[in-house]
């Protein structure tokens, strides 16, 4: 029998609401909103809040089925880009977000749509203050590496010092790392992006406060470092990879892409991967955020000009002056596009190998569809997540800079030549397949991710069961009591 709208209502109220927050930049929505997905699929209420401008430029295509909301960052009209400084930028964010995200709070519960607790964006940890200032549960999402997550922590707990490294340092649950060559680029160079690193380490002054630590990564993938994350954090869960579902459980039937993109789409490269024969063609792409050196450029363009397979290289608009006057961006051998659904492209089978900046978002999608790679870390995190894809997981090369920093292409040719013809590469394709496996079960019904996932939401959900009506009410408006105690929201 159909219920009718005032039993919808009351079953709607008992869903425990999330609010979700990313950092306004692609490489953190895209994974906080596929999160919001599979909340939903565990059965709770989301929204997903942006800043305004991000809001304004966007979420234009968002997924109907995902509820937004808006705060302010302080730059309406322009984001990030309106602020005179970095740090002028993040100073006014946590001071204006702070008000926003609370009269936000407010809003929802007047109206009868009271939140119940908040996912922030690690980078954001000032959303912490506000959570607790209304009495909502708290949880941080991390949306890089655990690996990269442990040496942030080390770094910030002041348990690794960068004056006294050793040529190799060991680290619960990592491999063996040098550090000029494994850790991430600011330990070495914070001096010049000295607000950036305070932000990364940031992130861990204050999880102690949080009720729960969620992750992009799935238990499988980081074992050791998450067992030993586990005992400092006991909050800590793995909640991906969060890839769209129909590339990993397929669990999800509508969610084959992200339902968001900063660029414009361009399909046509597809057409030009379904002529080309199995596994002949690199894909390389360096992010939604590169920047790289016209020199690099130029090693990049004649190195993959000059090798023995098809290419396809995403070049974004603003980076297109940087490639040689004399490199063709559409030939029989290559094409050059600047934008390309990325997931699409790395399960074509004509894709043989994905050469990358490794980014986190696109190391885990390249594993997600079993594709080895050739690294080229560039800053931040990328050379630990080369690390690990060449040496832990053993699915990929690492394609070694010179002392200027830039990798030569007859570097690049050999590397790509290796993973493309040689056994070793086999070998990595062979290592690629239980990787592949191993995501998609993690997101799978019962795998681990799924299971806490459901662990979370079902935390905030059993508050309500039982409750009559009287006590329903009291829940809604506890916001605004500051005698109601705080619930108990962990189970």
């Amino acid at each position: 029998m159909a219920s009718d709208g005032k039993t919808t209502a009351i079953r709607d109220q008992q869903q425990p609401h999330f609010l979700v927050l990313p950092c306004p930049v692609q490489g953190h929505i895209n994974p906080m909103l596929q999160f919001c997905k599979r909340l939903k699929q565990e059965g709770a209420r989301v929204t997903l809040v942006a800043t305004r401008f991000c809001f304004n430029n966007t979420f234009q295509n968002l997924p109907s089925s995902i509820a937004i909301d808006t705060f302010s960052d302080g730059f309406d009209k322009g984001g990030v880009e309106e602020a005179e400084s970095f740090k002028a930028y993040f100073d006014t964010f946590e001071e204006v977000g702070s008000e926003t995200l609370g009269e936000l709070i407010e809003k929802l519960a007047s109206s009868g749509n009271k939140a119940d607790g908040i996912v922030y964006d690690s980078f954001m940890p000032w959303v912490v203050g506000v959570a607790k200032r209304f009495r909502l549960s708290c949880a941080s999402f991390l949306t890089q590496s655990l690996a990269i997550s442990s040496v942030y922590y080390h770094l910030q707990k002041k348990k690794l010092d960068i004056m006294k490294m050793e040529k190799e340092i060991q680290l619960p649950g990592l491999p063996l790392l040098e550090p000029d060559k494994d850790l991430p680029s600011l330990v070495f160079a914070h001096q010049a992006h000295p607000v950036l690193f305070d932000v990364l380490l940031a992130q861990f002054s204050n999880l102690d406060e949080v009720d729960w630590i969620l992750c992009n990564t799935f238990d499988e993938l980081e074992k050791e470092v998450a067992d030993w994350l586990k005992t400092i954090w006991p909050k800590l869960r793995t909640v991906g990879p969060t890839v769209p579902s129909m590339f990993l459980d397929k669990r999800l039937k509508e969610d084959e892409d992200y339902g968001l993109n900063l660029c414009k789409n361009e399909d046509s490269c597809l057409k030009w991967l379904d002529d080309k024969p199995k596994g002949s063609v690199v894909y390389v792409s360096f992010g939604s955020m590169s920047n790289i050196k016209e020199t690099q450029m130029g090693e990049l363009a004649y190195g993959l000009r000059d090798c023995d397979s098809f290419f396809l290289w995403v070049v974004r608009d603003y980076e297109e002056s940087k490639l040689p006057k004399d490199f063709e961006k559409k030939s029989e051998k290559g094409l050059v596009v600047s934008w390309c659904p990325q997931l699409k492209v790395l399960s074509n089978e004509a894709v043989g190998c994905f050469l990358t900046h490794s980014g986190w978002n696109s190391t885990l999608e390249a594993l997600c569809m079993g594709v080895p790679m050739v690294a080229v870390p560039q800053w931040t995190d990328q050379s630990l997540n080369a690390k690990n894809v060449k040496d832990v997981w053993k699915m990929g090369m690492r394609a070694q800079a010179c002392e200027d920093g830039i990798v030569k292409r007859e570097t690049l040719k050999s590397c790509i030549k290796e993973v493309m013809e040689s056994e070793i590469g086999k070998e990595m394709k062979r290592n690629a397949i239980p990787w592949k496996a191993s995501a998609s079960k993690a997101t799978d019904e019962g795998g681990s991710s799924q299971k806490h996932i459901q662990e979370f939401v079902e935390s905030h959900h059993h508050k309500f069961v039982g409750m009559d009506k009287t006590e329903s009410s009291s829940v809604t408006n506890c916001v605004k009591d500051l005698s109601c105690p705080k619930p108990d929201l962990l189970a």
